[in-house]
């Protein structure tokens, strides 16, 4: 039996197969809201065969948004809109569907990136960013404001408000990002955290904030609900966060009965050097899960299958995310199950799809013919 294709669990969800469709921003909402592409785009990913559908950076309130077209779930009409296309997908669908929510901080306020991605200045439509502290992210740019104690109560009232939409929703997987440069990230991050009150400096200090915010949502849910966190392991920059700190986080996320730790890096500064190649970053999540008990997601420059198997076959992961690579090829799973000599799950309409050669891709299926 395939590694990667056999089954799992995050919490009390049931997952068919290890393989995660890592959240991708679309930069396509409006005032928060999804829409039609949302309902194409994620309805497409969720008849993909993949174990778990993540969507997208979802912003716990609007001025938390990377760009003024992201994705929100901080208002009545930001969740009547996400259930419709939740409501449709779960009609064709029975993936688990997981959500990432998040708070861009100081790297708010940016144009999409194929409109080249830089700051928005409220002269030009965009708003006050915040951070931990009053340091831009990039030179020349803006700095953020310096959040006080009334700004962090606000966002993480936020952010429990958001999960408990996401529950409503019946979302199976809550996801919070601690990762890629945003405010999370930011706390953890001394490189983006200078504060000199309770929640800077020290290791412990800079952690608080996002533990708080975890510990919030925890009890604001119900025990069952599947809660995991998003990480950078590294910043990739000298003096900055780093492995042993991520090490430190996750078992403190761990007491707290998080349900699974997704291990990225980078994000938080234009200074990073990163080594790219392919799976360069599965050793920070191997390291990691050497000192876990929770589900370990790798994720980054995994694009063939044979890869993918043996990171989970050798113990290096629990899970793999595919990110860019299956909005290049959507049926990678059934790829990836053709060539590990495993089955998939596939919507009856495209039964007859699967060629001659690999009659039990899609399972034991009954085609007739007239």
């Amino acid at each position: 039996m395939s590694a990667l294709f056999s089954p799992t669990s995050i919490g009390s969800i049931d997952l068919k197969n290890r393989i995660v469709i890592a959240p991708m921003c679309q930069y396509s909402a409006s005032g928060g809201n999804a829409n039609s592409w949302h309902l194409i785009h994620l309805g497409n990913l969720a008849l993909s065969g993949a174990g778990l559908l993540i969507i997208e950076a979802t912003a716990v309130e609007d001025i938390g948004r990377i760009s003024p077209w992201d994705l929100g779930l901080w208002s009545d009409e930001n969740e009547s809109a996400l259930a419709q296309v939740l409501s449709t997908i779960r009609q064709h669908s029975s993936m688990p569907i997981g959500i990432q929510l998040a708070h861009a901080g100081r790297k708010a306020s940016s144009e999409a990136p194929w409109n080249g991605g830089q700051l928005i200045t409220p002269e030009k439509g965009g708003w006050e960013t915040v951070a931990p502290s009053a340091i831009s992210h990039a030179e020349g740019e803006l700095p953020p404001s310096s959040l006080d104690l009334d700004g962090l109560a606000r966002i993480k009232t936020a952010f429990v408000n958001a999960a408990i939409r996401a529950h409503r929703l019946g979302i199976e997987v809550i996801e919070l990002h601690a990762a890629h440069g945003y405010l999370l990230h930011q706390f953890l991050s001394p490189l983006a955290n200078q504060r000199t009150d309770q929640y800077g400096g020290v290791l412990e200090n800079r952690m608080r904030f996002p533990l708080e915010i975890f510990d919030a949502i925890r009890a604001a849910l119900p025990e069952h609900q599947a809660i995991g966190v998003r990480i950078s392991a590294t910043d990739w920059v000298e003096h900055g966060w780093n492995l042993a700190e991520s090490m430190v986080f996750t078992k403190a996320l761990e007491q707290r009965a998080c349900s699974y730790i997704h291990v990225s890096s980078g994000g938080v500064s234009p200074l990073q050097k990163i080594p790219l190649s392919a799976g360069y970053q599965v050793d920070f999540a191997t390291q990691i899960r050497k000192q876990t008990k929770m589900p370990v997601i790798t994720v980054g420059l995994i694009t063939e299958a044979e890869h993918a198997e043996e990171i989970v076959a050798s113990g290096q992961a629990d899970m793999v995310a595919i990110a860019r690579g299956i909005l290049f090829d959507p049926h990678w799973p059934w790829h990836a199950a053709a060539k590990l000599g495993a089955t998939v799950e596939a919507p009856r309409q495209y039964w007859r799809s699967q060629p001659r050669e690999l009659k039990s891709l899609f399972g034991e299926t009954k085609i007739g013919q007239r």
